[in-house]
């Protein structure tokens, strides 16, 4: 959790009481806002000191606070930045880093986080809560680490199955093309058997040309047995003729 606002102290020189005074007044306006968690309100007034004087380090560093509580997390971080910079003392710094540190904690931007509470715990050693949170970020940091490895691993994984596949679907395909280079003579002889398919009936005309022989033979067999019986017949009237002669 982000640290309590920074209360400005305004140096005693005449020439800028007013403009430090006019400074003043919108940062403590906007601190009596944010206690009262109006954030967005507060954020105004800070924003409005910054505009008169951008040096300001508790400018930087309470608007960092009121956008937190926002959560506008890359605009926090780059406010508390500001702060890091602008700080004019060790402990001013220190606490400048511990909530940039947390605002990137949030953010799940952790390798940042461990460098930011590393950094607030060389200015301040004994702060405990710097200590937890540094060591909490380490946690989320190999954590992040491991699933990012883990996620290229599977990427990879993946791949290496759509590779496979790619693969597969190849020789699918090559086995598939010679299937049908292997189907075609047999396509071609059956293309070429089509015309004899289509004369079929030209065995059966042969077959009724050989009926037709065995017919005309038993034609002949029986022209030739008429035939005998024909000249039987005449041999017969040849002799009976004188009889009848005679009767005439």
């Amino acid at each position: 959790m982000i640290r309590a606002f920074v209360v400005i102290v305004v140096s005693v020189c005449a020439m800028y009481v007013g403009h430090a005074q006019s400074v003043r007044s919108l940062v403590n306006g906007g601190n009596d806002l944010y206690a009262e968690k109006k954030f967005s309100d507060a954020e105004v007034n800070y924003k409005k000191a910054l505009d008169k004087d951008v040096t300001l380090m508790p400018g930087h560093y309470n608007l960092g606070n009121s956008l937190y509580r926002q959560n506008k997390l890359d605009e926090a971080i780059k406010s508390f930045e500001e702060a890091v910079q602008k700080s004019e003392t060790k402990q001013l710094q220190a606490q400048a880093y511990y909530n940039l540190g947390d605002a990137q904690l949030k953010s799940q931007k952790y390798e940042e986080a461990v460098k930011a509470f590393t950094q607030s715990l060389k200015l301040r050693p004994d702060d405990q809560d710097a200590k937890y949170n540094l060591s909490y970020a380490l946690t989320k940091l190999k954590e992040q680490q491991q699933q990012q490895k883990n996620d290229k691993k599977q990427d990879k994984d993946k791949d290496k199955q759509d590779q496979n596949k790619k693969d597969q679907n190849k020789q699918d395909q090559e086995k598939q093309d010679q299937k049908q280079d292997q189907k075609k003579p047999d396509e071609q002889k059956s293309d070429e058997q089509k015309p004899d398919q289509q004369q079929q009936p030209q065995p059966q005309a042969r077959q009724e040309k050989k009926m037709s022989k065995a017919d005309a033979e038993r034609i002949l067999e029986v022209l030739k047995n008429n035939e005998k019986n024909v000249q039987k017949k005449l041999r017969a009237r040849v002799t009976t003729r004188p009889k009848t002669d005679k009767d005439w």
